[in-house]
């Protein structure tokens, strides 16, 4: 009854919303989702949590789902509740793909979509179900479709972790989780991909073809929390984690043979205090041996808008246990001193002269869902005025940046029981690295900057006061938002509507929404903000990154 009840009240908070199911769905073949004209944009949307149990004037202590709390301040808003413990309501989500068909649909080339699309299981008195997580999941992927798929603008979903049940946990496939998400997604996931999608819930996309693709990672297979997977283990093969790594290095492989380039996308981010620590090691030794094709990695799943860098010395063997050694250099909240603090001092660590063939770089965007933060989204722009060159295509022997601690001998420590085993005295394959590919240097498909918009006054929005998008902060310089080539909109990073008043004019010098004065979001360009916001002179533009991080509120 129960179950019953639940799938009731979804459809009903669904159609309520206008928002319906979605319509037997077609896989679209790769070649059909080639835009008419490239706008050089792109979305990245992630972790909108619909719950359907959502009700204004109820009490935060409850998920907002019941009860009128006797202090106002801890009544759930209309439209969400901002830096609270809720999920979104319907009104919210709704309001979010609205702002998107109506202003940036036409405006964009494709879709990164990074997963959790249904609520938290946080309210013992509604437990979630499989039901449940589907239908959301089927509703919001039937909206997707909607407003971008229509356009023929290509929509690439990854797997979250609250988009499974239980939480957290996802066996190997093929089984009723991937089977269904097969279907859920079956507009998005190219037909050729169906049969391994099914079997591990990852696919890839070329979402300009022949040039650029899009990788869907599924990181429940990497991350540390599930604990029916082994976490790659070197003498375990078959390992659903090891398999994703080894299909992904085929599909690198692939696509660096045909000069494409590539994003890698996933739910949970590469970190040492996310992933299994074998998964990890693999995950990082491909992103530096293939960093000439690899144009970024975009994650989700933390609301917490920040970057970080995966590291050539995450690869070393050190003499004390790599958990001791790494546990303090993690990139994530459950450090000592919280996520800033390690980002911080993860940043005052990297040398005045960087080996940039020694780095990636991940980018972590806010969620939609207010919990804790405030609801946003991020659109990226990408070049692609420059002729396309024929950067070649070096290779290059891996050569080891700067470890923390004192590094081992792997000739010495790969000979011991300890290590024999481990993926780190078996990854010696040579790295391709050149400083012309587009990650390293402006040059067509390269990054050039995102525009972050956000609600800031969620909570005060209500029946007749709908809340309003509105411009974070741009890593742009603020020179580059007025192009002097201006046959076309297109070139332009932002279209300037879309600009507050202040920036709609040519001929700034500088603005309060563009505090990083990035060239582009190369890696070199990545590597001088982080050394900037050590600098002791820099302290507002620390303050500014802070804030940005948790969308103005406190870390959780």
């Amino acid at each position: 009854m129960l179950w019953f009840n639940s799938l009731l009240l979804i459809t009903a908070a669904f159609a309520a919303n206008d928002v319906v199911c979605s319509p037997a769905q077609v896989p679209l073949q790769v070649k059909s989702l080639k835009p008419k004209q490239l706008h050089g944009r792109f979305l990245h949307i992630t972790d909108m949590h619909p719950d359907p149990y959502y009700r204004p004037q109820t009490s935060q202590s409850r998920a907002c789902h019941r009860k009128k709390p006797k202090n106002k301040r801890k009544e759930s808003k209309y439209y969400g509740t901002p830096y609270s413990k809720c999920d979104s309501p319907f009104r919210l989500t709704n309001h979010t793909l609205d702002f998107l068909k109506e202003n940036w649909a036409n405006e964009i080339d494709f879709v990164i979509w990074t997963g959790d699309n249904a609520r938290h299981d946080n309210d013992r008195k509604l437990p979630r179900t499989p039901s449940e997580i589907f239908e959301l999941n089927r509703a919001v992927a039937s909206e997707m479709q909607k407003v971008f798929s229509s356009r023929g603008i290509p929509v690439v979903p990854s797997l979250g972790n609250n988009d499974v049940w239980p939480h957290n946990i996802l066996s190997p496939g093929p089984n009723s989780i991937t089977n269904e998400f097969a279907s859920i997604w079956g507009a998005f996931i190219p037909f050729p991909y169906l049969q391994v999608f099914q079997r591990g819930a990852y696919y890839t996309v070329e979402v300009i073809p022949d040039e650029v693709a899009v990788v869907s990672l599924n990181t429940m297979y990497f991350y540390d929390s599930n604990k029916v997977v082994a976490g790659c283990p070197f003498k375990e093969p078959n390992d659903p984690g090891n398999l994703q790594i080894d299909w992904l290095e085929v599909q690198l492989e692939e696509y660096r043979s045909r000069g494409m380039q590539v994003w890698i996308s996933g739910h949970v981010p590469p970190s040492p205090g996310n992933y299994f620590p074998e998964c990890y090691v693999r995950y990082v030794e491909l992103a530096l041996r293939f960093q000439d094709t690899i144009l970024g990695h975009l994650y989700g799943h933390m609301n917490v808008d920040h970057f970080f860098f995966l590291e050539s010395g995450d690869l070393n063997i050190y003499p004390k246990a790599d958990s001791e050694v790494r546990k303090d250099e993690a990139p994530t909240p459950a450090n000592e001193g919280g996520l800033y603090k390690t980002l911080m001092k993860e940043f005052s660590a990297l040398p005045k002269s960087p080996k940039m063939t020694d780095y990636a770089v991940v980018n972590v965007a806010p969620a939609v869902v207010p919990n804790p933060y405030l609801p946003a989204f991020r659109i990226f722009s990408y070049n692609i005025t420059n002729s396309r060159g024929d950067y070649r295509l070096a290779t290059s022997k891996r050569k080891h940046g700067h470890p923390r601690g004192d590094k081992g001998n792997k000739t010495v420590h790969c000979k011991t029981e300890e290590y024999q085993d481990t993926w780190r005295c078996h990854l010696d394959q040579p790295w391709f690295s050149d400083p012309d590919s587009p990650s390293r240097s402006n040059k067509q498909w390269s990054p050039l900057g995102y525009a972050q918009y956000y609600i800031p006054e969620l909570g005060k929005a209500n029946e007749t006061h709908p809340p309003n998008f509105e411009l974070e902060y741009l890593t742009y310089q603020v020179e580059s938002l007025h192009p002097r080539d201006t046959e076309q909109e297109f070139v332009y990073p932002v279209p300037v509507r879309h600009l507050p008043q202040d920036l709609r004019e040519p001929g700034l010098k500088k603005s309060k929404y563009c505090p990083y004065r990035m060239e582009d979001l190369t890696i070199p360009s990545w590597i001088r903000l982080a050394r900037q916001l050590t600098k002791e002179k820099r302290r507002k533009l620390r303050k500014k990154f802070r804030r940005y991080m948790f969308v103005g509120g406190e870390e959780e």
